[in-house]
């Protein structure tokens, strides 16, 4: 393997009638790929997935913010279900034990995604939102622990707030913590994250905006790593496809140009990130 997709969702529902064909040119162009979870459907999808390769794919559990309460229905993601449109009450309560002896295939690399997402969080429910996702969080920050593997973040339109709980359950995290995915945090945010010890992953949208450039130059080679979060935002030449793991190479290609380093540089040392932090 040359490339990792450090973050993608390859047996979301997207791809439930070519999976075996995005997975082959994935693997085929040299590219590892990390299946993420969101719940407890695709956290189990994601291991069986894994498990059908004997090499060169990995799996992610865990449970995604917005899936701790009423939460917008996403068809490429649970596929097309009768009244799964628009919002639709499918909270999930977080099964600790569930998780975990998900987590003990020796194909689960870490802990997610799980994190903060405040997006969706409208006035009137926000409070209730917010205190539920950061229960669910810790939560999984203890599942990571005890487990020990890292954390697989997800951050959206919540920074402080991260921040926070990560400093205020410190003790909880493991030496090498986790990863900060589709990573959109200021320069301040960044140097607190650097110092606690995350990595971070770059994807599509740094291939079509310069609004990441700042940070990816700020962060050093030996914290970054490459996702696509497929089969949302595939980077140019693709934009507007549906987003698969192949893809990645367009990413890597782009950083490597902001870092100023030869592509074959930047791949090298992002797989070796991806080494050590998912210990494969």
């Amino acid at each position: 393997m040359k490339f990792i997709d450090a973050h993608t969702h390859a047996q979301f529902s997207a791809f439930k009638d070519d999976r075996e064909e995005v997975m082959k040119r994935a693997l085929g162009a040299g590219v590892a790929v990390v299946n993420v979870g969101t719940q407890k459907d695709t956290s189990k999808k994601a291991v069986e997935v894994a498990n059908n390769f004997s090499d060169g794919v990995y799996a992610v559990i865990g449970m995604h913010p917005i899936h701790t309460g009423k939460s917008f229905y996403d068809v490429d993601e649970l596929g097309d279900i009768p009244g799964g449109k628009g919002f639709t009450t499918r909270g999930e309560d977080f099964d600790y034990e569930y998780y975990k002896e998900l987590a003990m295939d020796k194909k689960v690399v870490a802990i997610g995604e799980c994190g903060l997402d405040y997006y969706r969080a409208t006035s009137d429910i926000g409070n209730e939102t917010k205190a539920k996702q950061k229960e669910v969080f810790i939560k999984q920050i203890k599942l990571a622990k005890e487990v020990e593997k890292p954390l697989m973040i997800h951050c959206r339109d919540a920074y402080p707030d991260l921040l926070e709980v990560l400093k205020s359950n410190q003790k909880s995290l493991n030496s090498v913590p986790g990863i900060l995915h589709f990573y959109s945090g200021d320069l301040a945010q960044t140097k607190e994250l650097l110092e606690m010890g995350f990595y971070f992953t770059f994807g599509g949208v740094i291939t079509f905006t310069r609004s990441y450039d700042e940070v990816v130059k700020l962060i050093p080679m030996d914290r970054i790593l490459s996702e696509t979060d497929a089969p949302y935002v595939a980077p140019a030449p693709y934009r507007g496809k549906r987003n698969e793991p192949a893809y990645v190479v367009e990413v890597v290609k782009k950083i490597a140009e902001i870092k100023g380093v030869s592509m074959d540089e930047m791949a090298a040392q992002i797989w070796k990130n991806a080494q050590a932090i998912f210990q494969i």
